[in-house]
């Protein structure tokens, strides 16, 4: 069996853990101490995101995207791929390591998508871009951990509490789908979403085919009461 071989580290924003990048043959996996937190074979709940966002935004003219965590550009190429040529698609990544890992080592899964006119990269804590503008977005898709309960950065906390959703759905715009990649259940965050004002859809997934693990994505709408 080919071994596995560290590419590259990087520190998460407040220092306190290490991301590791590795590389196996033409296989990838980040990992944060023993989890993994992505692997190169398993994109299919990441590709879910994007896909269900972009099914609910369908039609609109000049669409804007907001995608928190660039990873391996997973839900980004499959955003592209959804959308029409008039979309603009922003990528909030909030270690800049991840991005050279996506323009260096990966940029072979990549595959170009970072050149394609329509993406903007920011490397900027995604919850700044959410609440610099009311009605700036047509979606915004969260993946920037394994769920609402942030294991990589603490930070992310701010975005899944009663305050960060209010910032989200201000952020959107008329009928914008707020959409969140998590791990696993939790029904705590459902009942969040809805006390934040949104219509919610819980759509579970695999990660990979009919075998892999089981996701969970929330899509929130703004429900027509509030």
């Amino acid at each position: 069996m080919i071994p596995w071989v560290q590419l590259d580290s990087a520190r998460t924003p407040d220092g306190g853990q290490e991301l590791r990048l590795k590389q196996r043959g033409t296989e990838f996996s980040i990992m944060l101490g023993t989890n993994e937190l992505m692997n190169s074979r398993l994109s299919g709940s990441e590709e879910a995101l994007a896909r269900l966002s972009c099914e609910r935004i369908a039609g609109r003219n000049q669409p804007g995207i907001l995608i928190g965590g660039l990873g391996m550009g997973f839900t980004l190429r499959a955003s592209l791929a959804a959308l029409e040529k008039d979309a603009t698609v922003t990528v909030a990544e909030l270690v800049p390591a991840v991005v050279g890992w996506a323009r260096g080592p990966m940029s072979t899964i990549f595959g170009g998508c970072l050149d394609d006119p329509r993406v903007s990269i920011r490397e900027a804590d995604v919850g700044q871009l959410i609440r610099a503008q009311k009605a700036a977005w047509d979606a915004i898709l969260l993946d920037v951990d394994n769920g609402p309960e942030g294991i990589v950065y603490k930070g992310n906390d701010s975005l899944y509490d009663l305050a960060g959703l209010a910032a989200a759905r201000a952020a959107l715009k008329p009928g914008g789908v707020l959409a969140v990649w998590s791990q696993g259940p939790d029904s705590g965050f459902t009942r969040r979403l809805k006390q934040a004002g949104f219509a919610v859809e819980e759509v579970n997934t695999r990660a990979h085919g009919k075998r892999g693990a089981r996701h969970v994505i929330w899509i929130a709408t703004v429900a027509d009461r509030f």
